[in-house]
């Protein structure tokens, strides 16, 4: 249990500092610095005057009603101001209802049938309502009387704030890790656990602790710059024209660009943190333990491993961008390279990954790449049909979309992440997987390795972007000796962990591609040579190395000619086949001894 709060409190303090709830700052540290008009800034009263809640004085330069004493009259006891407790009221306000609404939202609006967006409408009504009281007195006053029979006058007067509070949880929108979409996913279908309600609290309170700081800078702003307390009534009146602009900047979606043009910061610390091991091994009860073949790939990996078979796509609501809005099956795909993208229209972090999608499917789509976007919601209103497909249609988003709305098919991949991309193979086969934003060019070098697989033949443009290829470099790429991994292969088709004889193709053999002849043993790890085993290689770079295990001698010919003999003995250890001073383009021909095997080329 102790490991999970620390969690939940890592979890929400990187979240509370992500580029995600940058729209809520400047609205968090003015709200914890304009308080109500007759106290707002008000320094603690000096013995020549006295206070009043009424009318009768003059409009100081705090923006509050200050009555001046007649000078006959006798000196009043000093009083002190009451404190201002608005950036607690604020944060407190936050985080109730984020935690309430993201753990029981989903339950609630299902019970009463209401539609799925009406707490982002209503959000944003408090917003704009608490920036009218902020401006205008009497709007302030009237939201502050549900908290009228609340005996404390200081604490009625912080209603509002805490009514701020409560907008601006319900319009929280924070980058989405393993613990938040634990949170969510739970949430969402009314799985609440002991465990779920502890992960809650605690990432909600390492959210407030930034942002409390944020508001009680804001406070000590005003309080302690003279400018700021002479201009309270004319701050007041920014605050709360800030909190309206920021409505409709949410409502029309305009603070989602600025956040997409904004690097995602705190990914690398996120990623260490929630997707650790211990934190694996607290959240894996939160997911079904299905597919767990899954697991045997890590996420980024160099190199493409098999996953397993591709989950189905299961539990689908419904599907756009299809003819006739129609669903796809994944064996319909067979031949193809497909990208699976888990993501969600308002998830700044998927938003920002649609450009390379984008990228992707343009450049590659001829050569055989399909694109299907699951579209798993983390939020109630991501649920409703039109939302999805207007934020798709302003992404730019072309590809199928399925709605996930159930999460099934998150749940068939054990997913933790917005966004996740999972490959699959021309069989069926999941081969890769990234979770998160970055490392582009890798998943680039995948799809590229992938379609090359599935189509020995086929003509690849250049890389999009960053992304270039050990070809492009004009190095031979490392190559592994797997059935499934293998890539450039020409020849007989390779049969999976069985003994069986092949034969090198007629003619040369073109620039990165290999070949065999003999017998040899397909396996996903290595290949084993049987009797009379050769495997040629037409490579390009300064020198060319195996990695070999077992017992036996290995020929090296190089353009038809022998030139050295290799002893292998013992655990699997990497041989230099060639060594020249210049890159060069060159037939390897390699004899082997039966029982020897074969796991990686590698090229320098």
């Amino acid at each position: 249990m102790i490991t999970l709060i620390l969690i939940g409190l890592l979890g929400g303090l990187i979240t509370a500092v992500s580029p995600c709830i940058l729209p809520v700052l400047p609205v968090v540290f003015l709200a914890g610095g304009t308080g109500r008009g007759e106290d707002a800034g008000k320094p603690a009263r000096s013995p020549g005057e006295a206070g009043g809640d009424g009318g009768g004085g003059t409009a100081g330069g705090a923006g509050g009603a200050v009555a001046t004493a007649s000078r006959n009259a006798p000196p009043a006891a000093p009083e002190r101001s009451p404190r201002n407790r608005r950036p607690y009221a604020v944060v407190a306000g936050l985080v109730v209802s984020f935690a309430f609404f993201t753990l029981l939202g989903v339950t609630i609006i299902s019970a009463l049938g209401l539609p799925q967006d009406i707490l982002r409408y209503i959000g944003l009504g408090l917003l704009v309502l608490i920036g009218l009281g902020l401006i205008f007195p009497p709007v302030e006053r009237l939201l502050e009387k549900p908290f009228a029979r609340i005996p404390q006058r200081q604490v009625n007067k912080e209603g509002s704030a805490f009514a701020l509070g409560l907008g601006l949880g319900l319009l929280y929108v924070p980058c989405a890790g393993p613990v938040l979409a634990a949170i969510t996913i739970a949430g969402a279908r009314g799985e609440i656990s002991s465990d779920i309600v502890v992960l809650t609290l605690s990432f909600a309170v390492g959210t407030a602790v930034p942002l409390l700081v944020f508001a009680l800078a804001g406070r000590r702003v005003a309080d302690r710059v003279a400018a700021f307390r002479r201009r309270a009534r004319g701050l007041r009146i920014a605050a709360g024209s800030l909190m309206i602009v920021l409505a409709l900047g949410l409502a029309l979606d305009v603070t989602a660009a600025i956040q997409r043009s904004l690097p995602d910061y705190t990914s690398g610390v996120q990623k260490k943190i929630e997707d650790s091991d211990a934190a694996r091994q607290q959240l894996s009860g939160l997911y079904d333990n299905s597919n767990k073949e899954l697991s045997r790939c890590e996420d980024g990996a160099d190199e493409l491993r098999s996953c397993g078979k591709a989950p189905a796509l299961e539990g689908i609501d419904s599907w756009f961008n299809t003819p006739g809005d129609r669903p796809v099956d994944l064996k319909s795909l067979r031949g193809k390279v497909t990208l699976v993208d888990f993501w969600t229209y308002s998830c700044i972090n998927c938003q920002r990954a649609v450009p390379h999608l984008q990228d992707w499917e343009r450049t590659y789509k001829d050569a055989g790449l399909r694109i299907i976007g699951v579209h798993s919601p983390e939020f109630a209103f991501e649920k409703k049909r039109g939302n999805v497909v207007a934020g798709a249609e302003k992404l730019g988003v072309t590809w199928p979309v399925a709605l996930d709305n159930d999460l099934a098919t998150w749940d068939n991949y054990r997913n933790r992440f917005w966004p996740a991309k999972y490959l699959i193979d021309a069989q069926g086969t999941v081969r890769y997987f990234k979770f998160g934003e970055g490392e582009y060019d890798k998943t680039e070098k995948m799809i590229r390795e992938l379609l090359r697989q599935a189509d020995p033949t086929v003509a690849l443009p250049k890389p999009t972007g960053r992304a270039m290829d050990d070809l492009a470099a004009g190095r031979t790429p490392e190559t592994y000796l797997s059935n499934l991994r293998i890539r450039g292969y020409v020849g007989v088709p390779l049969v999976d962990d069985k003994a069986t004889a092949y034969r090198f193709p007629k003619g040369s053999l073109p620039v990165n591609k290999l070949s065999l002849d003999g017998t040899w043993t397909a396996g996903y790890e290595q290949f084993t040579a049987g009797k009379d085993a050769r495997l040629a290689f037409t490579y390009r770079a300064k020198n060319a190395n195996l990695v070999l295990a077992g017992t036996g001698k290995v020929t090296v010919l190089v353009n038809g000619e022998a030139t050295k003999t290799i002893n292998v003995t013992g655990s699997p250890t990497l041989y230099r086949l060639t060594d020249d001073k210049d890159a060069r383009t060159a037939r390897l021909d390699l004899r082997v001894d039966e029982g020897l095997q074969a796991y990686v080329f590698t090229f320098g």
